[in-house]
């Protein structure tokens, strides 16, 4: 009975440790991320609609967040690159249109604001899609 309950507890603690450990990539890869598509907005906003930036820098980081959260967060993963970027194409969807809706929802109320106040908007939307992310693929 005492070897069982051994097991029971080795069990836990290493599925403790993988989610702690699949939370904390998810946390660094979630906000480099973040970082990544404000600053990329910042900059391509400089020459380029506000449409236009948020499509670029959302695809770029989109792709980058992928690999980074399948090699990293995620190793243990059982779908195949195609799934996971097809998964990763459909949320590209969702955050491409809460970021823009944010976007030109702030654009709407104030029309003569800059890109780094637009920036302010679309980081907490990036971030919000992020969540979305981790809750549509679970820790295995």
């Amino acid at each position: 009975m005492r070897r069982l309950s051994a097991r029971r507890s080795a069990a836990t603690w290493l599925g403790r440790t993988a989610l702690t450990r699949e939370g904390f990539w998810f946390v660094v890869v979630g906000v480099a991320s973040t970082v990544a598509q404000a600053i990329l907005y910042w900059v391509l906003r400089q020459w380029s609609s506000p449409i236009l930036a948020n499509f670029t820098s959302l695809l770029v980081v989109t792709v980058l967040n992928t690999k980074a959260n399948r090699r990293l967060t995620f190793r243990e993963s059982r779908g195949g690159v195609l799934q996971v970027h097809l998964a990763a194409g459909g949320l590209f969807v969702l955050a491409y249109l809460v970021t823009s809706g944010a976007v030109l929802l702030f654009r709407h109320y104030r029309p003569i604001a800059s890109p780094a106040a637009e920036t302010l908007v679309l980081a907490p939307s990036f971030a919000l899609v992020t969540v979305v992310r981790f809750t549509e693929h679970p820790p295995t």
